[in-house]
């Protein structure tokens, strides 16, 4: 075979080709970004998806301390929370507000009160037993602290930071930039 036919992208018989050169081919990315699909959402920061919680708590806790109407509104504002339509909320509980997280349904629907109640059920059971006068005011507490860490438990475990609620509404909980 002559120089001129012989093919130049192939190394001469009985040779290796060289490697490629150093620094040509970049690493392949982690296998945490290797998971995610482009676009996919990504779960919210666990220490401020906790504090938001902890606010919400706070604000369902304190308004439930009022016997009979304290409960209910307690449990309305749990169930509600992440479907408000409130300017200064955005869409958003108060505890999610204020630590710039944001709830997103994974059919990309806007939030609405019926998402929310779906999502938030869990958490409204034991304000609602709350409602019961004195044998309501000890159970309903121990309701809500076993649901919650069960909660809690789904959070840390799933990959996706979903808890039962979420995958009862199909919601996930985000950062947020605003």
């Amino acid at each position: 075979m002559t120089d001129e036919t012989r093919d130049t992208t192939q190394p001469p018989e009985g040779q290796t080709p060289p490697p490629p050169p150093t620094g040509s081919v970049p690493p392949p990315p982690p296998p945490e970004v290797q998971a995610q699909a482009p676009g996919a959402p990504v779960k919210a920061d666990l220490g401020r998806r906790i504090v938001a919680a902890i606010i919400d708590g706070v604000i369902a806790g304190v308004v439930g301390v009022i016997p009979v109407v304290g409960g209910l509104v307690g449990a309305a504002y749990m169930l509600l929370r992440d479907g408000l339509d409130l300017d200064f909320m955005k869409g958003r509980s108060i505890g999610k507000t204020v630590m710039k997280l944001r709830v997103l349904r994974l059919d990309g629907q806007a939030m609405d009160i019926g998402t929310s109640v779906k999502r938030n059920i869990p958490f409204a059971i034991g304000p609602l037993i709350m409602v019961v006068p004195v044998l309501g005011w000890i159970i309903g507490p121990v309701v809500a602290m076993i649901i919650g860490l069960i909660e809690v438990i789904l959070v840390l475990t799933d990959a996706d930071g979903r808890r039962m609620g979420d995958k009862l509404a199909e919601t996930m909980v985000v950062d947020s930039n605003d």
